[in-house]
């Protein structure tokens, strides 16, 4: 069972030492015998509601009342009357204290490097340091270590309600569809397609001669994409259009395309190369790279990225972070690249055997602050530290664009806002239930 704070006194300790003491606790207040005047009681603890083997005190409700009103206040509106107030707070107390008792019971547990993480992470949030963090909670009158276990308590609250909660919802297909068609999202769907090409070009006034030499030239590429020499290298060596990307053109949909490509491609499965076609600018030797239906949807960002991670823990503060990513910076001016850094030094075992190489993030892919920072960089760059959750990042963004979600990625956003509808019902529920099961007095006299 896990240990208890001063607020909450387990009643067959605290009845044993007050027996041994001769103190007697009341249905009320737990009040002592002075001993310089036995007729004047003086009041040490008002207990105000019993828990199963625990008791919630004056003290600890008193403190989240202030808290409460603390947050009104800062949300600009106005709070419930002072009675009211009070009977919210310990009834959502009561609530808590049942499920962390379930929670122990259960053998969820959070260890001291997931809850300095998540000190971390509140402390940049609020622009501060741990220490800076410690400091103006003490100057608020907060205790660190108060503060320090009610995020113990909140992470494991979290987690009893993801196992015994969140992983038993269900979403249907059904129910997914009829959210997007109630919200006006259409699934229609639209065409596209993805070339390559390689441009031979032509002088403004070709004559006859220099048509006739674009074309065999033309003709020769052609045969050799077609032999299937690499297409890349062709476009390096003849193409006179933008050869990044290996002469790709990227998505499209027929109607942001030439009709002459569109026309070319027409009969081609994904791989293929179509023979030369002429425009004004000169010859294209087009390659189909993929077809795909895709939604008619709003466009959004994403991003490709590397990074370096270097936590702090226990073991690495936060000065000890920032120094070995000033380092690294200072190996990159020196020529060294990025991504051999990334293998070496970062401690995202998922990405640092591929150089510190994440996949195509979408909007919410990523903890915030990493998307933030990743969105302000330019391909090629390379961001200050970033602190998240996690630790310190160094970010390199490798490439950007625009383009439409995808349906599954549209059915996701669907799915999670379905989840959190049902979530909120679900978990109003399954509160309702263990404190059911729990034994529960409220001190009525102790108002």
């Amino acid at each position: 069972m896990r240990p208890m704070i001063s607020s909450r006194i387990r009643i067959g300790l605290a009845s044993a030492w007050m027996m041994s003491a001769g103190l007697v606790m009341a249905l009320g207040p737990v009040q002592v015998t002075a001993q310089a005047n036995a007729s004047r009681p003086i009041l040490i603890e008002r207990v105000v509601a019993v828990v199963n083997s625990e008791v919630i005190v004056e003290t600890e409700l008193q403190r989240r009342i202030a808290q409460a009103r603390q947050a009104i206040a800062r949300s600009g509106q106005q709070p419930p009357p002072p009675r009211v107030l009070r009977e919210q707070v310990l009834d959502r107390m009561i609530n808590d204290l049942a499920l962390l008792q379930r929670a122990a019971m259960t053998g969820v547990v959070v260890d001291e490097p997931t809850l300095d993480r998540a000190v971390a992470r509140i402390a940049d949030q609020n622009g501060l340091s741990v220490t800076g963090l410690r400091d103006q909670l003490e100057k608020e009158g907060v205790a660190f270590a108060r503060f320090r276990q009610d995020i113990r308590e909140e992470i494991m609250l979290t987690r009893l309600r993801e196992r015994e909660v969140d992983n038993r919802l269900r979403i249907s297909d059904a129910e997914v569809d009829a959210f997007l068609a109630a919200q006006g999202q259409s699934l229609a769907r639209v065409d596209e397609i993805k070339l390559a090409q390689i441009l031979i070009p032509l002088p403004e006034k070709a004559d006859a001669k220099a048509i006739e030499k674009a074309q065999q030239l033309a003709a020769q590429v052609y045969n050799k994409a077609k032999a299937g020499e690499d297409f890349a290298a062709l476009v390096t060596a003849h193409s006179a259009a933008n050869t990044t990307n290996a002469g790709s053109l990227g998505w499209r949909s027929p109607d942001r395309l030439p009709s002459l490509f569109v026309n070319a491609v027409a009969r081609l499965a994904p791989g293929q190369v179509a023979e030369p076609v002429r425009s004004a600018n000169g010859f294209h030797i087009l390659k189909l790279e993929d077809r795909r239906s895709a939604l008619q949807s709003q466009l959004v960002d994403v991003f490709k990225a590397r990074h370096i991670l270097i936590r702090v823990d226990a073991q690495t503060s936060e000065q000890v972070a920032l120094r070995r990513l000033d380092e690294v910076k200072r190996r990159m001016s020196l020529g060294e690249r990025f991504e051999t850094l990334a293998k070496e030094i970062s401690q995202d075992p998922g990405s640092a055997p591929r150089g510190g190489e994440l996949d195509w993030a979408y909007p919410g892919d990523l903890v915030p602050e990493f998307e933030r920072a990743a969105l302000r960089l330019s391909p090629g760059q390379v961001s200050d530290p970033v602190r998240s959750v996690f630790g310190y990042h160094l970010i390199q963004m490798i490439d950007r664009k625009r383009e439409p979600l995808t349906e599954d990625r549209l059915k996701l956003v669907a799915r999670m806002a379905l989840r959190d509808r049902k979530l909120a019902e679900a978990v109003d529920e399954w509160t309702r239930e263990v404190r059911a099961n729990s034994y529960v007095e409220i001190k009525r006299d102790a108002d």
